[in-house]
């Protein structure tokens, strides 16, 4: 089912209940075309500049050639998912305000020949392997950049496999996933351990998203991204982004860190 946020009032209620029942919804119409398509050429201009960093070579033996880690690092347009209101009220009714992003990665998901099984991604797997007898401890939002389909390999997901601490065999995955397809602006939002799979991409284009991960305030990130980007450019966002991305629950280093004003403190209080 897709939900609308624009004809649809109670949309984040529909999608807190399809995330406790089925584990994963779709918002479809978030994301408008004029952004969208910036938001492409941004993330080929990406591509090369992490080509030209890490160099082929290494992203092919990672498997990693249709990933764009750090794409935030690289153009800071990427940034600006983190103040999507849609996104922020998900976010804020499951993992919570206090919330951090764990990861942002894109995909540029290419046409693809031969098995595949192998590969991590094509595997049916849980981003957060973790049970936690329930306990909500991250959620993942995955943006799409193009329309998600059969032939391009949309995300594959197995319903109500969420919060459990089973994993169901190679059959009981071939008989009950499901592609999940949707037009190109929507939100794909799933409880992380929900087991899902990106599907075979035959279509003869890239298929195009971006995964966002926000976990609880104290679970360490994929990548430190208060680090990575440096203070002087994290402080130039508003304070609700410098939050997702970690500045406020960080790690001291020295007693002079420790024994800051409560107002300077690299740790600040009440983050969950």
């Amino acid at each position: 089912m897709l939900l609308d946020p624009k004809k649809n009032k109670n949309w984040l209620e529909s999608v807190l209940l399809n995330l406790q029942n089925t584990g994963f919804c779709v918002l479809n119409n978030v994301m408008d075309p004029t952004w969208l398509n910036e938001t492409e050429q941004r993330m080929y201009q990406v591509k090369e500049k992490i080509l030209h960093d890490v160099g082929k070579e290494k992203l092919s033996r990672a498997g990693e050639l249709g990933v764009l880690r750090l794409m935030m690092k690289y153009d800071p347009f990427f940034l600006r998912f983190l103040e999507t209101p849609e996104i922020l009220s998900i976010v804020d009714h499951t993992v919570s305000e206090t919330a951090i992003l764990h990861l942002q990665n894109g995909f540029l998901n290419p046409t693809v020949s031969g098995e595949v099984s192998h590969l991590f991604q094509f595997r049916f797997h849980r981003d957060f392997p973790r049970f936690l007898n329930g306990y909500l401890a991250s959620i993942n939002i995955l943006v799409a950049v193009s329309e998600f389909t059969v032939d391009n390999g949309a995300t594959l997901v197995i319903p109500a496999s969420h919060q459990k601490s089973i994993h169901p065999n190679v059959q009981y995955q071939e008989n009950n996933a499901i592609p999940v397809e949707c037009p190109a602006g929507s939100l794909i939002i799933f409880d992380s351990t929900l087991l899902h799979a990106a599907g075979k991409n035959i279509s003869g284009k890239d298929r195009i998203g971006i995964n966002l991960q926000f976990t609880r305030s104290y679970i360490k990130q994929q990548i430190d991204y208060v680090r990575a980007l440096g203070e002087e450019v994290v402080m130039k966002h508003q304070p609700r982004t410098q939050q997702l991305l970690g500045y406020y629950t960080r790690v001291v280093t020295s007693l002079q860190e420790y024994y800051l004003p409560e107002a300077e403190r690299i740790y600040r209080g009440g983050q969950g």
